[in-house]
């Protein structure tokens, strides 16, 4: 049980340094999508579309350099080489994407319809956060939770707080005083919220320039390229994710009459963001426990632990799943204040569903991880990205974003059977499947039912929330007792 508390312990600060954030930039949907702030639901559309190209270039600086970091950092007897190898790589890698994409920001405004004052400031951002990607990875090699989270913390309150400035309060500022006025351009609040981002992305590099200043920069070739072939597949999946994640962005924008294509993709990414809480679940549970799926791959029976910790995530998932759909409209008006944004609500259980599933499938995932076998990652990542893509042409034209969230979930469900079958044959975990998959099916159907046949009659959605729980409870009390004792 000590190995257990150890994890939930990193994970409450992990989850921390990721709920908290991602919490207050959810106050940035509010802020975002309120009418005196961006004119229009298309104006949020094309926030939102760049932020999804944003996902992907992000993925490919990273190019799963930092998991392979994970893996040879516990793996190499001289934690020293990986280091300095693994940053050495990222910083070549991200000033050469960084000297060509302003070589050619003409090329790329045109040819993804962006204006290129937007791209200038995507590029700034996009080479500060490769540049802080080893060392935040360092850190959580090295346990340092509260220091990750700080930092992590700060970026977005610096974010959240230059949003709040430029968009809310600079414009009566500029009109009472001479000092503020040569700040403030009039139509230029989506280029306020790329500042913003720029800002709180270069505070975060200079809080760990120190890391920079210690470590050795020698660089290991043979290293390198066994990093790089551990990191490749992942590179793939990472790809491969960013398009199930956010490329429904834009291929509904290229699939839509032109009329209208904005103004969808405003409604949906702004309902999207209510399933932040399950992803924000995954996520800090997922920060939690890659590091530790490596340091624990070498104990007695790991298998055991692996097979525990699913259970875990499916329990406070399943709760996570039904809670926000029974109160989604509650939600709706705390964090999407604009009605004009409602419409895509129907999505909601959808969504949470999607990346219930994904958040199982990372847990999942450790048998291609612990084994080496990243390949197969790369190669179910592709399936569902395959697959996202191709229910994403047959279904945007008939459905609209209806479409694009089937797929996601689609998608997901169907990475998360194969990373089952797949493992079970490469690296047997006893799961167990009958109390996962009754958890699992149990909330899903409730959610289901909740929605969209009672939706707003909050006496049927809670008295199902308060049976489920209590179905959790007299199943797992002996272990809840354990865990409140420890």
């Amino acid at each position: 049980m000590s190995t257990f508390k150890t994890l939930f312990k990193q994970t409450f600060i992990y989850g921390l340094a990721t709920v908290l954030p991602r919490m207050l930039s959810f106050l940035l949907v509010r802020l975002h999508t309120d009418e005196s702030v961006l004119k229009s639901v298309a104006d949020y559309g094309d926030v939102s579309l760049i932020f999804s190209y944003f996902v992907l270039f992000n993925v490919i600086l990273a190019y799963g350099m930092e998991t392979a970091f994970f893996r040879f950092f516990n793996k190499e007897e001289d934690g020293i080489k990986v280091i300095g190898t693994s940053t050495i790589s990222l910083i070549i890698t991200s000033l050469i994407f960084f000297a060509l994409a302003l070589v050619f920001q003409d090329t790329i405004a045109k040819s993804i319809d962006i204006k290129v004052e937007y791209i200038n400031l995507v590029i700034w951002i996009l080479l500060l956060d490769a540049l802080v990607i080893i060392p935040f990875a360092w850190l959580r090699a090295n346990a340092k939770p509260m220091k990750y989270a700080l930092i992590k913390i700060l970026n977005v309150v610096i974010n959240l707080g230059l949003n709040l400035f430029l968009l809310l309060w600079l414009k009566d500022l500029a009109s009472q005083s001479s000092i503020f006025e040569p700040f403030y351009r009039p139509n230029f609040e989506i280029n306020y919220i790329f500042i913003a981002n720029l800002v709180a992305s270069a505070v975060t590099l200079l809080l760990m320039l120190p890391f920079y200043f210690k470590i050795k920069y020698t660089f290991n070739t043979l290293l390198w390229k066994q990093m790089m072939r551990y990191a490749f597949p992942v590179l793939i999946a990472g790809v491969a994710f960013s398009i199930n994640e956010t490329f429904d962005r834009i291929l509904l924008d290229k699939l839509l009459p032109e009329n209208i294509a904005k103004t969808e993709i405003g409604m949906y990414s702004a309902c999207y963001k209510l399933a932040l809480f399950m992803t924000l679940f995954a996520t800090a549970y997922r920060l939690g426990i890659e590091p530790f799926f490596f340091s624990h791959a070498k104990t007695q029976n790991p298998q055991k632990n692996y097979a525990r910790i699913l259970e875990y995530f499916v329990i406070f998932g399943s709760v996570i799943l039904l809670t926000v759909v029974v109160f989604a409209d509650i939600l709706k008006v705390v964090f999407i204040g604009n009605e004009a944004y409602w419409k895509a609500m129907w999505i909601i259980p959808i969504i949470l569903l999607a990346n219930f599933c994904l958040g199982i499938y990372h847990n999942l995932s450790v048998w291609y991880k612990i084994t080496d076998r990243t390949k197969f990652g790369a190669y179910i990542s592709v399936f569902g990205a395959l697959l996202t893509l191709a229910l994403n042409f047959l279904l945007i034209p008939i459905m609209s974003y209806k479409g694009s969230a089937l797929a996601t979930l689609t998608a997901y469900a169907s990475m998360m059977i194969l990373s089952y079958y797949f493992g079970k044959k490469y690296y047997p975990i006893p799961y167990n499947l009958k109390k996962i998959g009754l958890y699992l099916l149990l909330s899903t159907v409730l959610s289901i039912v909740s929605f969209y046949q009672f939706r707003g009659v909050y006496s049927i959605g809670i008295s199902m929330l308060i049976v489920f729980l209590g179905i959790i409870y007299f199943s797992e009390k002996n272990e809840i007792k354990q865990l409140l004792k420890k």
